[in-house]
């Protein structure tokens, strides 16, 4: 049975807040739809203190803050971005168009179309995310999308140089400095000077996703991305100090971002707490990750790797990594996660920087139903179907009594229709 020996907040406290920030959002997507530009510019100098001529960047500008940038560190987002791209071109490959002839003259087929017009959010705050500009404007120009429009926030007044460099080699459209609700919403339901996007992606903090949410529906969104989320699966064959450097990583993002030790070794989960609270002495960012850990990180005690499985499906967390003697098994067993990382070779910060596989990924249990950010994410499979004469004929006589059963006589004229005229060319 699971024990656990360190535990987190509870969802209780945890709705309490979301409820704040729902209410926020609401209203600053209401004050956008009404008053469009003006609010948004109004928002940008309360939130951000920036206020541009344009927050569109032009082609020029671009062109000077790309030339700004160290020729290392154009090189290494190049990289990245050529890992991120092959991996994408093979998963498009993996998607076919099809058409069918179920039965003589019928012939059904569906095509993988993308979506016209995507808004990219890339956010900036405390740590500028250059890496989101790779994991969703360049899955979305590799899946075909015609437009992208990408927005980030300034950082203490300025533009931040590296994150418009890739926004821009990853093949953004348009980019604007533009950050948080005020971005999303502009991007979501347009404004004078911006056109709106069909779909948005992309990560962000509460309020970001709170407003992706809110405007889903009115436009298509990957997926409802919350806090961070690390868990590592480990056995007596790992050690302390990967464990908590690991769960430590990740808790930097933020101080409500949870970090979870699933072990059958009670000597492993208490090394690892002791080493959590060593490393935190030295940790730049401990000030933001001793919060996350002392409020949202657990360490649950199983007693073989069955149950340890039931338990990490359970949680269905975002980033699970496993530092055991048969990570494969985890892999054949696992249903819940947003991404695998098996062996002590692989971490969690190779898959959001650099290693290829998309970093945008399910959080708050949305693994059960749904995986990752991916090049499909912006397609459209689009069903078509047509007949011959003769096959409209057979088909026709099984929808006409369908059709009866259902008392959907409209529905039943449309297949008698065309019964007698296609009947009539037989003769």
């Amino acid at each position: 049975m699971a024990t656990f020996l360190k535990k987190g907040k509870s969802e209780a406290e945890l709705k309490e807040a979301d409820t704040k920030v729902q209410e926020a959002v609401k209203q600053i997507i209401a004050g956008i739809e009404e008053r469009g530009d003006q609010a948004v510019r109004e928002l940008s100098e309360k939130f951000d203190k920036w206020s541009p001529e344009s927050f569109r960047l032009s082609d020029e500008e671009i062109q000077s803050i790309v030339d700004s940038v160290p020729e290392q560190t154009l090189d290494d987002i190049k990289f990245a971005q050529q890992q991120i791209r092959y991996f994408a071109e093979q998963q498009k490959a993996a998607l076919n168009d099809i058409e069918v002839e179920t039965i003589p003259g019928v012939f059904l087929g569906h095509k993988n179309v993308p979506v016209n017009r995507v808004g990219c959010y890339i956010p900036g705050g405390r740590y500028p995310m250059v890496a989101s500009s790779h994991m969703s404007i360049l899955t979305a120009k590799v899946a075909g999308v015609k437009s992208v429009i990408a927005c980030t926030p300034p950082i203490n007044g300025e533009i931040p140089a590296a994150t418009v460099a890739a926004m821009h080699l990853a093949g953004a459209d348009e980019i604007y400095i533009l950050g948080g609700v005020q971005a999303m919403t502009a991007m979501g339901v347009g404004t004078e000077s911006i056109a709106p996007a069909d779909m948005l992606v992309g990560p962000g903090n509460a309020f970001v996703a709170e407003s992706k949410r809110q405007l889903f529906g009115r436009v298509g969104i990957d997926l409802l991305a919350g806090p961070t989320e690390i868990l590592v699966i480990a056995d007596e064959s790992s050690d302390a100090e990967m464990v908590a450097c690991d769960i430590l990583g990740q808790s930097e993002h933020g101080p409500t971002s949870p970090g979870v030790l699933i072990t059958t070794s009670e000597k492993l989960a208490q090394e690892t707490l002791k080493e959590i609270d060593h490393q935190l002495e030295t940790l730049p960012t401990a000030d933001i990750a001793r919060v996350a850990w002392e409020e949202n990180g657990s360490i649950i005690l199983v007693e073989n790797k069955e149950e340890a499985v039931v338990e990490a499906d359970k949680l269905a967390y975002e980033h699970v990594e496993i530092l055991t003697e048969d990570p494969s098994y985890f892999l054949e067993n696992m249903t819940n996660y947003g991404a695998l990382f098996l062996g002590p070779e692989t971490n969690v910060a190779y898959g959001d920087k650099v290693i290829g596989t998309n970093h945008t990924l399910p959080t708050k249990k949305a693994a059960r139903y749904t995986g990752g950010l991916w090049v499909g994410k912006f397609l459209k499979t689009c069903t078509y179907q047509r007949c011959t004469p003769e096959a409209s004929v057979t088909i026709g006589k099984y929808a006409e009594r369908l059709c009866d059963l259902e008392g959907f006589k409209g529905h039943k004229a449309q297949a008698t229709l065309r019964v007698k005229r296609y009947e009539k060319q037989k003769v």
